[in-house]
């Protein structure tokens, strides 16, 4: 069984870490430097974590933050949550007034999930699996209903265009990062 290592993103003030290993660069521990066992460290890593920000649980190495491939999937989710905006103004001022309101907050809902998995994905914070999850729900519900309630001919295939080039990909996608953890930097 390994021992869990809470290793800090960045270097602590001393003053409130008092016994916790030093650490180099971005929370990388120094070579021969001790790991949280007991307690007390515990609490003392609890009390830091409130205070410094995210600290990543390893079983035996420490975690350098996201990986790259972590870092492109949250700039796709990222730049999918922003294309939402001007497609949300676009359906407002084309469709009428009631059904505005219903598409315009779904896709709402949608670049909401999809930003705060991106940015949470390219920072490296925890969190991002649920709002992933939403958004793969979300983006297969909307994909549905737009094929369901579109009228035959072109409003048809441009209905099956965007799910199958847009929506049913992005909700694949954010269904893999909800059920995956996040892996440490070469391992995944």
């Amino acid at each position: 069984m390994a021992l869990i290592a809470l290793v800090p993103p960045t270097r602590p003030h001393r003053s409130r870490l008092a016994g916790w290993p030093a650490t180099r660069g971005a929370g990388h521990p120094t070579p021969g430097a001790r790991r949280a066992t007991d307690g007390t460290r515990h609490a003392e890593a609890t009390a830091a974590r409130e205070t410094h920000g995210t600290w990543h649980a390893t079983a035996g190495a420490p975690c350098s933050g996201p990986t790259a491939r972590h870092r492109w999937y949250g700039r796709l989710l990222t730049l999918a949550g922003l294309a939402l905006l001007p497609w949300m103004g676009y359906l407002a001022g084309t469709l009428p007034p009631a059904e505005a309101a219903l598409w315009v907050a779904l896709d709402s809902l949608e670049a909401l999930c999809l930003l705060t998995a991106g940015v949470r994905l390219t920072t490296g914070r925890p969190g991002h699996r649920a709002t992933a999850g939403v958004a793969a729900a979300l983006l297969a519900a909307d994909a549905c209903v737009d094929v369901a309630t579109s009228g035959p001919g072109a409003e048809l295939l441009a209905a099956l265009a965007m799910a199958a080039g847009a929506e049913l990909p992005l909700a694949a996608l954010c269904a893999v990062l909800a059920t995956r953890r996040a892996s440490c930097a070469g391992r995944g």
